[in-house]
């Protein structure tokens, strides 16, 4: 561990005219006076740390020195991949080996690039979370990464609805999605997608194995993702919309099958209206979603439903004429 902290000292130093000592105890986590015992160690390994007394001193290398100690390691050389996802990695347990990474990559530009890395993270982040809604990290997270990582099976006990199961599962790749973190994994013929915040136990097996090179995580997922999503629209409900309303409506509901229900819609009748065929996941979330619509669409059928907004209608205009009086 202080082997590690004395190269990350002096990858820092590298890629940096100086640094102050409460600047490196805040990126190595230390306390000063552990800086000042590192950089006296330093010294007497034959690294030039030169140290500037006085309020704007700090601690530098003189001489053009550069040290070797710039390859990176395969764990660093992966997380440097996700280096724009923070929390990501950080849930992970991958946040100490994208550092690294990052130093590494920093000490070995040429000086005049160096501020290359700060200059993308003050113009790019990716918040990966949804709003409202504080992310929870799920504890057998960093486990189900190692096995990630290392193509090792695991023996995994999953919560399905009110019972208990357990698979082993060859894992083979994890998704963050809105905050949410997945596993694809392999289970018998089939791969799979299970909720990591599900699982109660995760134990690595002793072997490996051969991950299939026809699979591209990616694509799977966006199939898959594709897939859920239509299987939630399980109701359809007819709609007669306006111009304004057909250009509004894959903004309250789901965009796809918006788009869709609209390019299938005949011709405008006599008033410019189309008429189309939505699928929705209920009709209680159709309700709510086509109400935001207002008078730009007019729901035909099924008749419960149109009959629900002709009662919202009525509780409207009667509130707005009581307002009035």
């Amino acid at each position: 561990m202080r082997a590690a902290r004395l190269i990350r000292m002096v990858l820092l130093l590298q890629s940096r005219p100086s640094m102050t000592a409460a600047e490196l105890a805040r990126e190595l986590e230390v306390s000063e006076r552990t800086v000042a015992r590192d950089v006296l160690s330093l010294s007497e390994a034959g690294v030039p740390v030169y140290a500037d007394r006085g309020r704007a001193g700090g601690y530098r290398l003189i001489g053009g020195y550069r040290t070797r100690l710039t390859g990176l390691g395969r764990s660093e050389a992966e997380a440097l991949f996700l280096s724009g996802v923070p929390a990501a990695l950080r849930d992970m347990g991958l946040a100490d080996a994208a550092s690294a990474a990052r130093l590494k990559v920093s000490a070995a530009l040429l000086p005049e690039l160096r501020d290359a890395a700060d200059g993308a993270a003050q113009r790019f982040h990716l918040d990966a979370p949804a709003w409202y809604r504080e992310p929870a990290t799920p504890d057998l997270l960093p486990a189900v990464a190692d096995a990630v990582w290392d193509d090792r099976r695991v023996t995994a006990r999953y919560r399905r609805k009110d019972t208990e199961v357990e698979r082993e599962l060859e894992p083979y790749g994890l998704v963050l999605k809105a905050g949410v973190w997945y596993l694809a994994a392999r289970a018998g013929a089939d791969v799979r997608v299970y909720r990591i915040d599900r699982f109660t136990s995760v134990t690595p097996l002793g072997e490996r194995f051969a991950r299939s090179p026809d699979f591209d995580l990616p694509a799977f997922w966006a199939e898959r993702a594709a897939q859920f999503a239509r299987s939630l629209l399980r109701d359809e409900v007819v709609v007669r919309l306006t111009p304004a309303g057909a250009r509004q409506l894959r903004h309250v509901t789901d965009r796809a099958a918006a788009e869709e229900a609209v390019e299938r819609a005949g011709g405008p009748d006599g008033q410019g209206r189309i008429t189309v065929t939505l699928p929705v996941e209920s009709l209680d979330v159709a309700f709510g979603q086509l109400l935001g619509l207002g008078p730009e669409a007019e729901v035909l059928a099924p008749a419960a439903l149109r009959e629900r907004f002709a009662e919202a209608a009525a509780r409207m205009y009667g509130l707005y004429r009581e307002a009035e009086r």
